[in-house]
């Protein structure tokens, strides 16, 4: 049997462009893979399956991207060799995390080591526009419709306390929302209100938070909140509703967490990390990153829990 973690992702900063002809907009931004993850596991079966393993429940069929994943390298393969998977889940769906963009890359680069099959960034490009930068993971500015990457270093110094307030929202809808307002631009926060290792960036922002707000109310509501209760501001990942903040470590991260108001979906701490998933088996550890001493120590607390 064979093991993964997948892991979510935030955008420190999301710019989009106007509706092009193929119908999918432009983005670019500041992506960077972060310590909260799914678990996965895969091995031949006498049919194919799809089970929870631990966590919330899973959407079964073809909906689900490790489907997806697994059916384009079997493909690519000229295989049907039954799969038996396994899918533990922690990061919550709809919340703008790409937890799903996550797990297709895991998968498709797990099955493509039991297939023989080499994973390129256009496989990825297939399933979605997020799962390209799941597949590298790490840190990366972020161009096109999701499929051009520019490697940059890891930031650190810091801790992200992420919170899911009780909405879900849907891509499609916040994106809609955003060509019906005219394309609005984020407001960019302030250098003074970000980590020392973020100070050089261009503007953190995500354009697409007037829409999603616009689209669901009590978002905005969220923010103000925890703006007040945290001391500092509250920014938006993909098109949410997750909102997040920087802290200088995880104790001040997890303390802000403890003054979250009720009802929210999910709360977690995080750090950024050097990959999109790591895969394991009894007798090694891989990624699409290079596993130093320090990153597969990293890996090995990550499939601890």
């Amino acid at each position: 049997m064979i093991e993964a973690i997948s892991c979510a992702k935030v955008n420190f900063s999301l710019r989009i462009g106007p509706v092009q002809e193929d119908g999918l907009h432009r983005v670019g931004g500041h992506f960077q893979s972060i310590s909260w993850t799914d678990r996965l596991t895969f091995e031949w079966g006498e049919e194919d399956s799809l089970a929870a393993i631990d966590g919330g429940p899973v959407i079964a069929g073809w909906d689900n991207l490790v489907w997806q994943a697994a059916a384009l390298i079997r493909a690519e393969a000229g295989s049907q060799r039954p799969l038996r998977i396994g899918l533990g889940k922690s990061i919550p769906a709809a919340a703008g995390l790409g937890g799903g963009s996550g797990n297709g890359a895991a998968a498709l680069a797990t099955v493509g080591r039991m297939c023989g099959v080499a994973v390129t960034s256009e496989l990825a490009a297939k399933l979605g526009s997020d799962v390209p930068f799941c597949l590298r993971g790490g840190s990366a500015e972020v161009a096109g419709t999701g499929e051009t990457l520019y490697p940059r270093d890891v930031p650190s110094g810091f801790s992200l306390g992420l919170v899911v307030p009780p909405v879900e929202l849907s891509t499609a809808a916040v994106f809609r929302q955003w060509d019906e307002m005219g394309g609005p631009s984020g407001t960019p926060v302030a250098g003074s209100d970000l980590p020392p290792a973020l100070r050089g960036d261009d503007q953190i922002v995500n354009d697409l938070y007037p829409a999603a707000a616009a689209v669901a109310p009590l978002l905005e509501e969220w923010r103000h909140e925890l703006e007040r209760r945290w001391g500092r501001p509250a920014l938006l990942t993909g098109s949410g509703p997750t909102l997040f903040g920087f802290f200088v470590d995880d104790a001040e991260a997890a303390g802000a967490l403890d003054a979250v108001p009720p009802g929210a979906r999910a709360t977690a701490v995080a750090e950024p990390v050097p990959f999109g998933w790591v895969g394991r088996d009894d007798a090694t550890m891989w990624s699409f990153a290079e596993l130093d001493d320090a990153t597969r120590e990293l890996a090995h607390r990550l499939f601890a829990g």
